[in-house]
């Protein structure tokens, strides 16, 4: 009886499939545990909450909370062999809702998405002779936009008080062409709308195998991420006044320590860039061999997720000490976090620099391969829970890439709303 189950339970796990190799793996979490929270929210919680002080928290919570929850999802899909609904049935059947609810959060977390049709459209424009957020040629422009290239440091804070930044005015008037507020609509934005399309193509050639396929692009998108971000760590730190933006990010205030928010705030990081309770690690854990060792991946994969956090901190605060170097104003001044950062703060800095479309492509670039790891690895654990579930029907090759292609194709028409001209208004209203 035992040696049947035994068979059975071998046969379904190879109509399933399984990663290719150890390697194939961990490139494939590491690649959707490290995103952009490491490059854009990180930095900025530690340079709000204490700086180097920061570090004590989130050193805290990673061993005693982040780490525990990442082994815990990982050994549950690797036990089981199950994605996220189904691993329940086999653990605590009355515990499945909690499947059921990770199911929504991972259909939610698909408006990630977005954020790769952005850096997509800033990618193209990077190519450009001159960068349109630089100058305010433009026809989108208003009469309050100032060029950061043009104007004086004695000018820049007046100008700041009371015009607009030429980056600001290409991500609101000529990307999102912002409406007046969510009640209004708008039109698509047709550009906007065909660098979605190529995020879901990019996804959907990235899955359409399951395990086998996922594995294989990972290769690339997660790896050359941290060539960029080497490129951009080297070039930062040579750039004038990058030393005072390390030293805002770095300087430790041990009194923060005391205040509760700072702890609640390195919480939510580990949580964000862990990837904990999303049912996404349980997933990627399913595919392991049963007697794969997974507490040494834990520990080597968190260790590469707080390591990659720390490094992006210099990259991110030797640009912003640069621009206000540049300004002659103060650190603070410039310093942003999210969207702000990756799609304002930086791209103007990279037009301060010597070969500005050069650093433009090598930043947006990292962001596409950081956002397109993460974005394919949700949507293939979404719809392994779902082939989980009826087994029988979606475990057939050619069933499976027709899942993946109706799933890929329907969330890329929800999504069509968020590149209207309400895009930001929608996009702030979903969970981080």
């Amino acid at each position: 009886m035992n040696t049947n189950r035994r068979r059975k339970e071998k046969q379904s796990n190879d109509d399933r499939g399984q990663w290719a190799s150890k390697r194939e793996y961990l490139l494939v979490v590491a690649g959707g545990v490290v995103g952009l929270g490491n490059v854009w929210r990180f930095p900025y919680l530690c340079f709000k909450n204490g700086g180097g002080a920061f570090l004590v928290p989130y050193g805290l919570l990673a061993v005693f909370v982040g780490i525990p929850l990442f082994l815990l999802e990982i050994s549950m899909g690797q036990y089981t062999q199950e994605g996220f609904v189904t691993c329940w049935t086999k653990l605590c059947p009355l515990a499945q809702g909690i499947g059921i609810g990770q199911l929504l959060m991972s259909f939610l977390a698909t408006t990630y998405v977005l954020i790769e049709a952005w850096a997509i459209f800033y990618l193209v424009f990077s190519f450009r002779s001159q960068l349109p957020w630089a100058t305010c040629n433009n026809t989108w422009n208003t009469a309050d936009c100032f060029d950061v290239q043009m104007v004086n440091s004695s000018n820049m804070t007046t100008n700041q008080t009371t015009g607009t930044s030429a980056a600001m005015e290409f991500w609101e008037r000529r990307m999102l062409g912002m409406s007046g507020g969510i009640e209004e609509l708008g039109s698509v934005r047709w550009e906007l709308s065909l660098c979605l399309l190529v995020a879901w193509i990019l996804c959907y050639f990235s899955i359409w195998k399951g395990a086998r396929s996922s594995g294989k692009a990972a290769y690339f998108t997660a790896t050359f991420p941290y060539v960029m971000l080497l490129i951009l760590l080297i070039r930062g730190l040579t750039l004038p006044g990058a030393s005072e933006g390390i030293y805002y990010y770095l300087y430790p205030d041990i009194n923060r320590l005391a205040d509760l928010e700072v702890w609640i705030e390195a919480g939510s990081q580990i949580f964000f860039s862990y990837g904990v309770t999303g049912g996404m690690l349980t997933v990627m854990g399913s595919y392991n061999k049963y007697n794969n060792n997974c507490y040494k991946d834990c520990f080597a994969i968190c260790l590469l997720n707080c390591g990659t956090s720390f490094l992006a901190g210099f990259v991110v605060f030797s640009v912003l000490g640069f621009m206000a170097h540049k300004q002659g104003v103060t650190v603070e001044t410039v310093t942003d976090s999210g969207p702000g950062l990756a799609f304002i703060a930086y791209p103007q800095a990279a037009a301060l620099m010597p070969l500005p479309q050069f650093w433009s492509v090598c930043f947006f670039l990292m962001l596409i391969l950081l956002t397109v790891d993460t974005h394919f690895i949700t949507v293939e654990s979404f719809i392994t829970a779902i082939s989980d579930l009826i087994p029988k029907s979606f475990r057939v090759a050619i069933k499976h890439e027709i899942l993946v292609l109706i799933i890929c194709a329907l969330i890329f028409f929800i999504t069509l709303t968020m590149v209207t001209e309400v895009n930001k208004h929608i996009f702030t209203k979903f969970p981080s």
